[in-house]
């Protein structure tokens, strides 16, 4: 089996966790269920999932509390598209390549739709508690919630989404390391959210953690600027979204400060030193070494 086919085969998989733990479209909460599960089944590459699985096979599997916390994550990030696309943030009509949750079901239901998948992706993790017997698993349970939980929290993902929205507002001077602190907490934060996760599930040690986190950080801004550069180089009906957007907004990005041409290095750079670490394990996955790559030097 080649690249290609193994990658579609663990994407059917994942999209097929996530179908059969969605919640039902029932009850008086019906519509906000059918917001939910819109934006949740609206494709993608269910690249953080996937990373938290494949991590743990580089440290030996992990049992089935492994996929509450992918369920999990990908409602975190489910929502925060969600409510990125909303028009008080980035005013996207266009997601994955179909019509965004607050076009077809109004602001208003789509707020409530990103909402409910935060409280549903704590819901889905906390039953990972159920039926341990033995302190570790606890003790890895927790850390893995811990790591959740901060990731997407004022010190991850959300502060990131702060300074984004920060840097645009009339005056505000965006330097290099406001610019760098968005990439970092706004898309690597749950990147390595899912690869630590995924580490500590498998019983890897703080070391090992420490350096997946390193790694989850190259990747997550490596992948960054390469959104970066398909928004300037691709186009809607390549990358699924609309493309010209950052400009539209005004965004101070990572290629309109350096350029295409060093952008692109530096990508190359961040990649390199991810599968360097990745490499160093006692084991290996090249599986996951080629998901990086193919991640960070995608066309869409």
């Amino acid at each position: 089996m080649n690249f290609k086919e193994e990658m579609q085969q663990r994407t059917e998989q994942i999209e097929e966790l996530i179908r059969n733990r969605l919640p039902r479209e029932e009850g008086y909460q019906r519509t906000v269920a059918e917001a939910m599960n819109y934006a949740a089944l609206g494709g993608g590459k269910r690249l953080r999932p996937m990373l938290m699985a494949e991590t743990a096979v580089l440290f030996g599997g992990a049992d089935d509390r492994l996929s509450l916390f992918m369920m999990a994550l990908e409602c975190i990030h489910t929502y925060s598209l969600v409510h990125d696309d909303l028009p008080a943030m980035d005013d996207d009509d266009y997601r994955r390549g179909r019509k965004t949750t607050h076009i077809v079901y109004g602001e208003g239901m789509a707020v409530l739709a990103g909402d409910a998948l935060l409280n549903y992706a704590f819901e889905t993790a906390a039953a990972a508690f159920d039926g341990i017997s033995e302190v570790q698993d606890y003790r890895r349970t927790a850390r893995a919630m811990q790591i959740l939980a901060g990731k997407a929290g004022i010190y991850g993902m959300i502060g990131g989404q702060c300074a984004d929205l920060k840097a645009e507002e009339p005056g505000e001077r965006v330097t290099k390391d406001m610019l760098l602190y968005i990439h970092e907490h706004k898309t690597a934060a749950l990147i390595q959210a899912a690869m630590m996760i995924g580490a500590v599930l498998a019983g890897a040690d703080d070391m090992a953690v420490s350096q997946i986190e390193k790694c989850a950080y190259n990747i997550g801004i490596a992948f960054q600027i390469q959104d970066d550069i398909l928004d300037v180089t691709s186009s809607l009906e390549v990358l699924g979204k609309p493309v010209g957007s950052d400009e539209k907004n005004n965004k101070l990005t990572y290629v309109s400060m350096h350029g295409l041409e060093e952008s692109r290095e530096q990508v190359k750079g961040l990649s390199r030193e991810a599968i360097s670490i990745l490499q160093s394990f006692r084991q290996r996955n090249l599986f996951l070494e080629a998901l990086v790559e193919q991640l960070i030097y995608r066309e869409k």
